[in-house]
């Protein structure tokens, strides 16, 4: 900046500078570059106040220069794709055979000194005690001295590789978790032990945070929850070396280079380019493999894509917005224009009929139905045959009485409505009557014993809307006679619930 408004004429001090002579600066350098000086200029003034007020004033405002557009990351290709798979799989495999081997010498092994000699299981024995250790003067002492050998230093290497995971093993295991749940690649980098909630012995709630957005967790994948409880099992042994902070680091490696020889995630790319190096990893092209996190993350969404699921309600939740219109859903013909409106259409309904009190009828409201609830005779398109099969109990679905099954709310409409037992609660063509109170019962205590089991978020997340509005606007009003009466009939358990086997509590 100094040099640039110095060609330009200007040699006086920052207390000199005029809002002319930046803009003259600004419009000639680029965005990123405006944006460093503002920041600089920005600091200055805080800790000194010796700018003058009109450029105080206008590097407050916006930037001139405009940020290129970015594109997505481009997604690898099937083949590519398959083979970073493999290869990492490779390595995985190969480590965790290694590893369990070194564990099993380290059980028949003995103190060297004692036993006058140095053998693989000699070796495994004293770094399962001692930790990682480099065959140095220091170790040939502690083993009873000797010269320094070629092989046995060799031998030193591999014993400690196979014992404890190197940054090779950590790459392999960083990016074949990417591969199977998708999570930035910061994200991963961030992972402590405590972001791990088990909720059940085969189900895992991952706490993990995006740079450029706040705290998230996701449902792992059966494939991912095998592979960090792997990962968990060959880092163990050496987490017990790691000092506090690095203890409770989820990414671990052994490192003779650090103070406590154990270090985390590689900080630059060289490490993955010597991985890729070393397992001989190529494109589609032939050329030399290049591990980017955000294109595995990409293809991960598009390999969702294609099944018909992305497992989230937008393409990338850590996307604004805009952003993810931009980039994703701009419609580009007037066919996708008038799908991206219907869209939009149908989710503001969906959310104008949600906040809607629910039809909650006692035995007197029901026989004078037509005429206490003309509003809701009218909104729920009701005529006397239709009110005739609703207290008669004809169109009874689990929880309540449905005005039309065959509305396609929740489903194809025309056809049978699919919605889950506990969807009726917040459905619109809903009405509870007192012959529903034993299943609305059955069903809270069914929504108790998912909270008892679920972490709080996934339960809140997955039941809470539903919960809420049965426990604050649904059984009240019902009389506490007519609960309690309803209530000695509830088994409390899930043989009474029409539920799929992985909804059992």
């Amino acid at each position: 900046m100094v040099i640039s408004l110095a060609a330009s004429g200007f040699d006086g001090s920052a207390s000199e500078l005029t809002r002319g002579a930046l803009m003259q600066f600004w419009l000639t350098t680029w965005y990123d570059r405006e944006v460093q000086t503002r920041m600089l200029l920005k600091g200055y003034d805080a800790v000194t106040g010796a700018l003058r007020p009109e450029v105080r004033e206008y590097i407050a405002g916006n930037p001139i220069q405009t940020e290129k557009a970015t594109r997505p990351h481009r997604a690898y290709t099937d083949a590519e794709w398959s083979r970073l798979e493999a290869a990492c799989r490779s390595v995985v495999h190969s480590s965790r055979t290694r590893h369990k081997e070194a564990l099993a010498l380290a059980e028949v092994g003995a103190e060297p000194r004692v036993e006058g000699r140095i053998t693989e299981a000699h070796i495994a024995w004293l770094m399962r005690r001692e930790g990682p250790m480099a065959y140095n003067p220091d170790f040939v002492e502690r083993v009873g001295g000797g010269k320094w050998n070629l092989s046995r230093s060799r031998l030193v290497q591999q014993v400690r590789n196979d014992l404890f995971p190197s940054t090779h093993t950590l790459i392999a295991y960083q990016t074949l978790f990417g591969m199977y749940c998708g999570i930035v690649s910061d994200g991963i980098d961030g992972l402590g032990l405590d972001d791990i909630e088990w909720a059940g012995d085969t189900t895992i709630l991952l706490s993990y945070v995006k740079g450029r957005a706040a705290k998230e967790s996701l449902n792992l994948p059966k494939r991912a929850v095998r592979l960090l409880e792997q990962w968990l099992e060959h880092s163990a042994p050496l987490r017990i070396f790691a000092d506090d902070q690095m203890r409770e680091s989820l990414w671990i490696a052994q490192d003779l280079l650090t103070a406590t020889r154990v270090t985390g995630p590689p900080a630059t790319g060289k490490p993955r380019q010597t991985f890729v190096k070393e397992v001989a990893l190529t494109d589609d092209l032939g050329a030399p493999f290049t591990i980017h996190r955000g294109r595995i993350r990409a293809t991960y969404e598009e390999q969702l894509a294609r099944r018909g699921w992305t497992g989230r309600a937008t393409i990338d939740p850590n996307h604004t917005p805009r952003t993810e219109g931009d980039h994703y859903v701009t419609p580009t013909t007037p066919a996708q224009l008038d799908a991206v409106e219907s869209i939009i259409e149908d989710g503001q309904s969906d959310l104008l009929r949600k906040v809607l009190p629910p039809v909650v009828l006692t035995s007197e409201q029901a026989a004078t139905f037509v005429v206490g609830f003309p509003g809701e005779v009218e909104r729920l398109g009701l005529d006397t045959a239709a009110i005739a099969a609703l207290v008669g109990g004809e169109r009874d679905v689990f929880t309540a009485a449905c005005t039309d099954q065959l509305a396609g709310l929740h489903g194809p409409a025309g056809k049978p409505c699919p919605a889950r037992p506990w969807v009726c609660l917040l459905c619109p063509l809903a009405v509870f009557m007192p012959r529903h109170i034993g299943n609305l019962l059955r069903l809270e205590s069914f929504f108790l014993r998912q909270f008892r089991q679920m972490p709080t978020e996934h339960f809140v997340r997955v039941f809470g809307p539903y919960a809420d509005r049965l426990s604050s606007e649904i059984l009240p009003k019902f009389t506490a006679d007519a609960r309690s009466r309803a209530a000695r009939e509830v088994a409390d358990d899930d043989t009474e619930l029409p539920l799929r086997p992985e909804e059992m509590s």
